[in-house]
């Protein structure tokens, strides 16, 4: 069984920036694709970004060129560094892995952008 805990959420102000850690137990996160969504109040759960097992990085039209997601697998951690925040970014944000046909998720962090 996989553990998936997001954290670093927070309150920032409108173009701040703000970065998310998602830590993994087992070991099999260095095999996994990995990913983080979000959900805002009243709305669908969205994707944010991918970054595979190789490194090989996704993202979202919506964050592309503001949102950067890596990850440390000595660590078994993942991030997502957020510049350029934007009140529609405000949201929970979440990270899932996935390992074969296997999906986990964490509980969710939460993001407000707000002056």
């Amino acid at each position: 069984q996989v553990q998936l805990v997001e954290s670093g959420g927070g309150l920032v102000q409108p173009g701040g920036s703000l970065r998310l850690s998602c830590a993994a137990s087992g070991s099999i996160f260095s095999f996994s694709r990995m990913h983080w969504y979000r959900q805002a109040p009243g709305k669908q759960r969205e994707w944010v970004a991918t970054i595979t097992s190789d490194g090989t990085t996704n993202y979202a039209d919506s964050v592309k060129g503001r949102f950067t997601i890596s990850r440390d697998n000595p660590k078994n951690t993942m991030y997502l560094q957020m510049a350029s925040l934007k009140s529609e970014d405000a949201a929970v944000y979440y990270c899932k892995l996935n390992y074969w046909d296997k999906a986990y998720w964490g509980q969710g962090t939460q993001v407000t952008v707000s002056s």
